[in-house]
């Protein structure tokens, strides 16, 4: 994996881009600069990797748009060393942000081909996620509580289990709507039984699967 001054530069303008489109946390948009987002890419497919686009990943799932990466990534105002749960591992490029931004990512994931190819390849990055293979709508309990949730899949409803794993004054971001279009929405943990819900502009996303985790 070559991570070359063309790709940087590109990365850069990537980073440019989305600046212009509202994103202003410094923390964020560096991280978007240094990941090397075409590390993520078919070798293919790599002119497509520093697009503003979501792309294609297998299992039926995308990588998500850098500026919809940027954007939750920004919802959820991480400070370092905060302990994050990421709903959908998909390629890791999202969990590669938080990482860089300081988090503790823990990171679950649904399907089995994409858990397997993330366990094997995260690593070789240099960045200390937890990966796990399960139902996304339990989250994780046994590593409860977080400072932060972020759900990146289409979610029809907001599970019980994760504002219950969410930490007063703890921040979950999930996509909440049909499969054809979601509301960027935020929940915050006030008290015990208190939750702040606030929404922030339509998004398109995968749907996040229900039931229970299934071995492929």
């Amino acid at each position: 994996m070559i991570d070359s001054y063309k790709h940087q530069g590109l990365r850069k303008q990537l980073v440019d881009i989305i600046r212009e489109k509202g994103i202003t946390d410094c923390n964020v948009l560096a991280a978007i600069g240094k990941v090397p987002r075409h590390f993520f890419f078919d070798s293919s497919f790599l002119k497509y990797a520093y697009e503003d686009k979501a792309f294609p990943i297998g299992a039926g799932q995308t990588i998500s748009q850098p500026y919809t990466v940027a954007f939750q990534s920004q919802l959820l105002m991480l400070t370092r060393g905060q302990k994050v749960l990421e709903v959908g591992t998909g390629s890791g490029y999202q969990a590669c942000i938080l990482a860089e931004i300081g988090a503790k990512v823990f990171s679950i994931e649904r399907q089995k081909s994409l858990y397997d190819k993330a366990v094997q390849f995260l690593p070789s990055l240099g960045y200390r996620i937890k990966l796990f293979f399960g139902d996304g709508y339990k989250g994780l309990p046994a590593y409860a509580p977080f400072d932060k949730i972020i759900v990146t899949a289409g979610a029809p409803f907001i599970p019980d289990a994760l504002m219950d794993q969410l930490k007063p004054g703890g921040i979950l971001v999930i996509p909440v709507g049909s499969e054809d279009v979601q509301e960027m929405t935020t929940i915050t943990r006030i008290s015990e039984k208190d939750f702040q819900k606030r929404e922030h502009g339509k998004f398109r996303f995968v749907p996040l699967l229900e039931n229970k985790a299934r071995e492929k």
